[in-house]
């Protein structure tokens, strides 16, 4: 007689986990360690990271999915360590040597390179990357041997700082919209400066809001006799929109749904002459996030589901 398997039952978790991710695992791997350590039902990434890559690596858990898709669209700050006069195949320390050059470049010679990239540029996605094509990732073709057209996509470089040169390594922080490939950037920037390059280290340091400052380490994580308590609250996530503070009947009202006209209510201060996404709240309870539009009307936009019942 077979014995039937238990199936797990899981907890309804709510938070964020500013997990510290290690050099070597999985964006992916990392979410499902975390998930099985905190017992949760419903768990999502906001946004890989390189195997090879570290830091920062938002985890949202129960309510906190709602919200990730803000992280995904929102600026991201790295420090990377750029390997100049070795160029490899997939742009970084994992992939095989293409070529090796000579490295006769000055401090000035790379302030001068990296002014050029500065602001809004065009880049190509690498091969190595888990953009889709028919269905599958385009490094499924780079490892069959197969390279295929990409078209530049335009991405921003709001901050390319010099941290320090100790020739052939270039330490930067790079801080850049959505969709932008670090790699790229580092095999772009050698190729401007004639001597190739590779990404010898990345690490996230930034995510929106977000900062390295309040990130936990997979020891600590697995080490804690109540990991619930590492996990921030939901709002974190929503820090940087401005917040809404709602009296008893105006939450009942936005919880169902409705519009409210803000401007004719006296008892709430709205961050006026705003117009856009605001958190909204009643007393320290976060009601979920609204629009805020012309005349100070208030929509529901995201609501939180503990918040409604």
């Amino acid at each position: 007689m077979t014995q039937q398997k238990v199936k797990r039952v899981r907890d309804l978790v709510d938070g964020v986990l500013l997990l510290d991710k290690p050099v070597g695992l999985s964006s992916n791997d990392a979410l499902i360690k975390a998930k099985r350590i905190l017992n949760a039902k419903k768990a999502g990434h906001t946004g890989t990271l390189d195997p090879f890559a570290t830091g920062l690596l938002p985890l949202c858990f129960g309510e906190a999915t709602k919200f990730s898709q803000d992280l995904l669209e929102a600026d991201k700050t790295y420090v990377t360590t750029v390997h100049l006069g070795v160029r490899t195949d997939t742009g970084d320390t994992e992939g095989q040597v293409l070529e090796t050059l000579p490295v006769q470049v000055t401090v000035e010679q790379i302030e001068a390179v990296l002014a050029r990239f500065r602001g809004p540029i065009a880049q190509v996605p690498p091969m190595y990357s888990a953009l889709k094509r028919d269905g599958k990732p385009l490094y499924e073709y780079a490892r069959a041997g197969v390279v295929l057209e990409r078209e530049a996509r335009n991405v921003t470089i709001h901050k390319l700082e010099l941290l320090g040169y100790e020739a052939p390594f270039l330490r930067l922080e790079v801080t850049c919209s959505k969709g932008t490939y670090i790699r790229v950037l580092g095999e772009d920037i050698g190729a401007a400066l004639g001597c190739g390059a590779h990404l010898n280290a990345l690490r996230r340091i930034g995510v929106g809001a977000l900062r390295a400052e309040q990130m936990i380490t997979a020891e600590q994580l697995v080490a804690h006799p109540a990991p619930l308590e590492l996990l921030a609250p939901v709002d974190a996530l929503l820090r940087s929109f401005p917040k809404v503070d709602l009296t008893p009947e105006l939450a009942r009202r936005f919880l169902q749904g409705q519009r409210l006209p803000l401007g004719k209510e006296p008892e709430v201060v709205t961050p006026a002459p705003y117009e856009g996404r605001v958190r909204v709240y009643q007393g320290t309870r976060l009601l979920g996030t609204g629009v805020l539009g012309e005349w100070a009307i208030l929509a529901p936009e995201r609501l939180i589901a503990a918040a409604q019942s």
